[in-house]
């Protein structure tokens, strides 16, 4: 299976990138595709530029969101890896889906009727967070993430959610937080569903 991990956090020495190399160990041992887009290692322009939304008006992009495109269109399933900041996605990560999930290639709108042009690809998206489950609850915080990230973004582009991971208190995670995360992302990575491609 085609695995795309779209990857946002700037420390290589950070929780997230512990929580990549999982990822990528898993997919791995199932001899899986993979490849991985480091967002900030590759040095991406979130900007949604004047030039960008004239060429999305005209069916048209540049040359690095052209690139991004191929990869989303290549993979059968895109994890997204990422840190919740200010309640929300980091910049770069926003800026990624303002520029590549454009008119055209992740949505479109017939008759008036919105359609989400990413079906038939799987998502996993895997977050961080300082707070804890409980006080996202308390605020509806929790709510909100599932509203604006979840139905505002992957599945109004088509994509199916296999599972959306939160792991809190990230700040003051512990040696047992970690092994525990770990065998949640192990156990979401080994579902059928997960490792049959869509053509099989």
């Amino acid at each position: 299976m085609r695995h795309l991990i779209i990857y946002a956090h700037p420390n290589e020495n950070s929780l997230n990138h512990s929580l990549l190399d999982i990822v990528v160990e898993n997919l791995k041992l199932q001899n899986h595709e993979i490849i991985i887009r480091d967002l900030y290692n590759i040095g991406f322009d979130p900007v949604l530029s004047l030039d960008d939304i004239k060429k999305q008006h005209l069916g048209k992009v540049n040359d690095d969101i052209l690139l991004e495109q191929e990869y989303i269109s290549w993979a059968e399933q895109i994890t997204f890896i990422y840190p919740i900041w200010w309640t929300g996605l980091p910049a770069i990560m926003k800026g990624y889906i303002d520029r590549v999930f454009s008119y055209g290639f992740a949505y479109r709108y017939d008759l008036g009727i919105q359609k989400g042009l990413l079906k038939g690809k799987k998502t996993i998206i895997i977050n961080t967070h300082g707070k804890s489950h409980e006080e996202y609850e308390r605020t509806g915080m929790d709510k909100a993430l599932t509203l604006t990230s979840d139905n505002g973004i992957f599945i109004y582009s088509g994509l199916e959610i296999i599972k959306h991971l939160f792991f809190d208190k990230a700040d003051k995670a512990s040696h047992e937080d970690l092994e525990n995360w770990k065998d949640q992302i192990k156990n979401v990575y080994s579902q059928p569903n997960i490792i049959m491609s869509n053509n099989r």
